[in-house]
């Protein structure tokens, strides 16, 4: 996927990417393992115009469904006989690289539907500085919205043929997504890394690295939030109660700062792991300092044995001259 988004980034364009995703659906989960990208264009002016080339998917799922062993024929004794194997990897949604929902999605989600029954859209934030997972998984479902009663009496009428006083509204339903590594993927990387890894990073500055990419990310859902509330106070946003329900249970696992014993309690814990902190860094000052004095005392040896070998051998040059002086004269 970020390939498909690099090869259009180097032609100097900076508009979202599609393509279709392949994988294994279980009912339970879905499995992402393949994709290709397609040809789309779109007017950012206009989110109705934009333009999908349907039959390019047709073919390339039409290859890779022979790469996969989707079917093929065997010949017995009595002829030509049709044997089906399941392919290993299906056409199970589509991508983007929104990297948010654009107008467009419904209408493109509906148009994959001619493919797929119920697909999956995943949108990918290829944005270097996205922090956590850069994807983003939805289904499309209909939402059921209650109409006023005053509307129908007024109009006479209900919206979309329904008589009891709702109307329905497509929407994304997001679903949680993580990004694993197969067996034979992990055991791959393993082997580079073993090649690369730094000695000088400990365990604990890794630890920390990844505390603070993990603040990051809470950092900026908590933004996400409060974007959305002051949208829904000044109006711009309808107020979606799930969402007001799981901000209240959110905020209902806060503990109560105002307690002292509670404050106390914090206070002795986090000087505890700071002692730690610092008799670490203190234990690590002083093997490296024993370290270096080491080392020089080392080197002084050596220079030492060095010097004493010098001056045996310039003794012995000299008392070999001297005895060549001495058989010259006699």
């Amino acid at each position: 996927m970020t390939d498909h988004h690099a090869r259009l980034v180097s032609r100097n364009s900076h508009k979202r990417v599609v393509g279709v995703l392949l994988g294994q659906d279980n009912g339970k989960t879905i499995n992402v393992a393949n994709s290709f990208g397609i040809p789309f264009e779109e007017d950012e002016k206009d989110s109705k115009t934009w333009f999908l080339d349907h039959i390019y998917i047709e073919g390339m799922y039409e290859m890779f469904k022979k790469v996969n062993g989707e079917s093929f024929s065997t010949l017995n004794t009595k002829g030509w006989i049709g044997r089906c194997i399941p392919a290993r990897e299906r056409m199970i949604g589509w991508y983007h690289t929104g990297p948010k929902l654009r107008a467009s999605d419904q209408e493109i989600n509906d148009l994959f539907k001619r493919f797929i029954a119920k697909p999956v859209m995943v949108i990918v934030d290829v944005r270097p500085n996205t922090v956590g997972i850069p994807t983003d998984a939805y289904f499309a479902v209909e939402e059921i919205k209650d109409v006023s009663l005053h509307h129908h009496l007024i109009s006479g009428s209900f919206s979309d043929g329904h008589q009891d006083g709702t109307e329905t509204r497509k929407t994304f339903l997001h679903v949680p997504s993580t990004i694993e590594a197969e067996e034979a993927e992990e055991i791959g990387v393993e082997h580079l890394l073993r090649d690369i890894k730094d000695s000088t990073t400990t365990t604990l500055a890794t630890r920390v690295s990844e505390q603070l990419a993990s603040l990051r990310g809470l950092q900026s859902r908590l933004s996400d939030v409060q974007k959305y509330l002051v949208e829904v106070s000044t109006g711009a946003m309808p107020t979606n109660h799930q969402i007001v329900y799981h901000l209240q249970d959110a905020l209902n696992l806060l503990p109560n700062l105002a307690d002292t014993d509670l404050t106390q309690s914090f206070t002795t814990s986090t000087n505890d792991q700071m002692l730690v902190v610092y008799l670490s860094s203190l234990l690590r000052a002083v093997i490296a300092l024993h370290a270096l004095v080491d080392n020089k005392a080392t080197i002084g040896r050596a220079e030492l044995e060095e010097g004493g070998e010098l001056e045996k051998r310039e003794e012995n040059n000299t008392d070999n001259k001297k005895e060549e002086e001495k058989k010259e004269e006699q």
